[in-house]
């Protein structure tokens, strides 16, 4: 999970230094949620876990129209690196 997290990090940050940008969290949310997404199609009936599915779905799309709405360029980028659009 470690190693998944930092190779999410190199591939999207802006700077040396980058951990935080919007990008990144993009990043770490998209995977949050596609492990999930695996974790309910093996455990249909766990209701406790859909909470927080939900709030990272909330929190990308903040994230996603935040970024959208100051650097269009960068949202065009992160919908192509990640798939999330066609």
């Amino acid at each position: 999970m470690q190693k998944k997290r930092k190779a999410i990090i190199d591939s999207l940050k802006i700077n040396s230094n980058d951990v935080g940008s919007s990008e990144v969290q993009i990043g770490l949310l998209s995977e949050k949620i596609n492990n999930l997404t695996n974790h309910f199609e093996k455990n249909k009936n766990d209701k406790h876990s859909t909470k927080g599915l939900l709030m990272a779905v909330n929190q990308r799309k903040r994230l996603l129209d935040y970024l959208k709405n100051n650097n269009f360029e960068s949202y065009k980028n992160i919908l192509t690196k990640l798939k999330l659009r066609k």
